[in-house]
């Protein structure tokens, strides 16, 4: 492979996360190393490939997870947040395909220091789950997060106003309270991985905020105003409160953004 979108692609065409883990360690240390061009010489697929397990069910479908003091309990949060890193991987490969060609190479270098970070998460979650006897597929996922891709494939502003800027910014707002339960159960070690996820998805969120504002800036937009519209356009469902509004705004995100 000799372009980013190549490598992304590889990435999305590869079932088994422990391979999708694999191969975003060796695209992000290529780019790095110089040996990948930009290029828009491979498209992505639709969907990105997917393991055999765990099932996946629509949202609707699927029990309401909350972290329980014994061990299944946080395994199904765990397995859970697994599910959504995983999840993540492929929406960072996918905008690199997609999108990536046509922006300057410090937008590639964020967001191949994305996808390298998500690939990190969902190997520290899938290493606590074997801690538990557990293992990412043993339970049900849902079917939903991929619908953001497909209803923003057209457009990378609305891309990064539904992916980073809500999607991955929820996550600034619920996990502190994951962190917390954990810390009370006396689970120290998923607490820390939650821990780390959680910094570094303020860097993601703001990766995202930052070249927002950039697009916007280019197409003569009012950012904020723009978010809305795009939002309601292409995202399903509300913004639930409450909003961590400390990490919205480490990560750029002000209140005019959401609030509204």
């Amino acid at each position: 492979m000799t372009t980013l979108a190549a490598a992304a692609c590889a990435v999305l065409r590869a079932a088994e996360p422990a391979a999708k883990v694999a191969l975003t360690r060796r695209a992000a240390a290529d780019w790095r190393a110089g040996a990948l061009g930009l290029g828009a010489d491979e498209a992505p697929p639709g969907r990105p490939a997917r393991p055999e397990r765990p099932i996946l069910k629509p949202p609707r479908d699927m029990a309401r997870r909350r972290a329980g003091a014994s061990p299944a309990g946080r395994v199904a949060l765990l397995h859970a947040v697994a599910h959504i890193e995983l999840n993540a991987i492929d929406l960072a490969w996918d905008l690199l395909a997609r999108f990536g060609a046509a922006m300057p190479r410090a937008f590639a270098d964020d967001w191949v220091e994305v996808a390298g970070e998500e690939a990190k998460h969902f190997a520290l979650l899938a290493a606590r789950l074997e801690q538990f006897g557990a293992a990412y597929g043993d339970l049900p996922a849902h079917d939903g997060l991929w619908e953001a891709a497909e209803a923003t494939s057209h457009d990378l502003l609305a891309r990064l106003a539904v992916v980073p800027l809500v999607l991955e910014a929820r996550g600034l707002d619920v996990t502190p309270a994951m962190i917390e339960r954990m810390r009370r159960f006396g689970d120290t070690e998923s607490a820390a991985v939650l821990q780390t996820i959680l910094g570094d998805e303020i860097g993601h969120v703001a990766a995202g905020a930052r070249w927002f504002r950039s697009l916007c800036a280019a197409r003569g937009l009012e950012p904020a105003a723009t978010y809305r519209a795009l939002v309601r356009e292409n995202f399903r469902g509300a913004l639930k409160p409450p909003f961590n509004e400390p990490a919205r705004m480490a990560a750029g995100l002000e209140p005019a953004f959401y609030q509204a």
